[in-house]
């Protein structure tokens, strides 16, 4: 699904009637919410369990999230391993995710893009992934979503906003972005992580209820050649508008987007047309990692992925957050 442009404030007057039209079946998508929840019998997990979520559909930046906090528990010599629903993807698991023989079809592109940084598990029973991740070998189970899945019980929650939009409209789906209420949601929750500039006032709403961590997405410093150069930019991400946001940061001249919908699969003959568009263009076809491993694999190389990495503003106000979880944890994590 694309994000309507009425969830974040855009359509004006008439964008923000439709949200308050829409609000009742926003209510109904609530209750369903809540009954979900209540009825869920969590599984207590062998090992600790962070659940990076968020209260929005779409993409706050969870997974670049969940990587810089595997990498945090790995120089503090602990084993993770990632675990996810493998949205988009056919296999239901629990499977260990092998990215040599398996694809984003198969397992989602979310999946593959934890499994190039560690050990991933793709389980639509989240306590069923939990039990195989842990007999591998896991010390610490990092989950990429799951927030509103009462399947599992998570030690520690972790809840991703864009700071750029915050939590939009204030409405729930499909009146506006929101999962469940704000304050239900935070009310769970453990911190507050706000990813890019908090243009959206998310540490004042939080409001000193929660410890708030601030990150940024960061390009890769192979990214930095695409400054001055003109590039045409696609993206089928929650908001494509960041990834174009990110290349005009980057000093690139983005003479032409296009956006998908979310986790969009890429036909042959749609990659073939941006190719042959970015060379009528004089431009380089540009997208996401994300992207990249959902396009067909013979045409890869045809198109130039841009990858990212969240960077704490302060590891040490992690480092105090996940200091309890990790008391009596075995360390010593293998090489590789």
């Amino acid at each position: 699904m694309r994000t309507p442009g009425f969830w974040y404030g855009s359509g004006g007057a008439a964008g923000a009637a439709l949200g308050w039209a829409l609000a009742p079946l926003g209510a109904l998508y609530g209750l369903a919410g809540r009954l979900r929840m209540a009825a869920g019998q969590p599984e207590r997990a062998a090992a600790p369990v962070v659940c990076v979520g968020n209260l929005v559909a779409g993409g706050a930046g969870k997974t670049p999230v969940c990587i810089a906090l595997a990498e945090a528990l790995r120089a503090r010599g602990i084993a993770p391993a990632f675990l996810t629903r493998g949205h988009g993807g056919r296999e239901g698991g629990p499977l260990a995710v092998d990215l040599a023989s398996h694809d984003s079809a198969a397992v989602g592109d979310e999946a593959l893009l934890l499994a190039a940084h560690g050990p991933c598990w793709v389980a639509r029973n989240r306590a069923a992934g939990a039990r195989a991740a842990v007999a591998a070998g896991a010390a610490v189970l990092v989950m990429d979503d799951g927030f509103q899945n009462p399947g599992l019980a998570k030690d520690l929650s972790l809840i991703v906003v864009d700071g750029a939009v915050g939590f939009g409209n204030g409405h729930l789906i499909p009146a506006g972005p929101l999962r469940e209420p704000v304050t239900r949601g935070l009310a769970r929750a453990g911190a507050v992580v706000v990813l890019g500039e908090d243009r959206a006032g998310v540490e004042c709403r939080v409001a000193g209820a929660l410890p708030v961590l601030h990150a940024r997405l960061e390009p890769a410093e192979s990214a930095r050649a695409l400054a001055g150069q003109a590039v045409l930019a696609f993206a089928g991400i929650g908001r494509p508008e960041k990834f174009f946001a990110t290349l005009e940061a980057l000093g690139a001249r983005v003479v032409e987007r296009a956006a998908f919908a979310d986790h969009h699969p890429y036909r042959p003959e749609e990659v073939m047309a941006l190719v042959d568009r970015a060379t009528a263009l004089g431009a380089v076809p540009v997208t996401t990692v994300k992207d990249a491993v959902r396009l067909p694999e013979p045409l890869r190389a045809l198109v130039r992925a841009v990858p990212v990495r969240a960077v704490w503003r302060d590891p040490a106000a992690l480092d105090r957050l996940l200091a309890p979880l990790m008391t009596g944890l075995p360390t010593g994590v293998p090489n590789g």
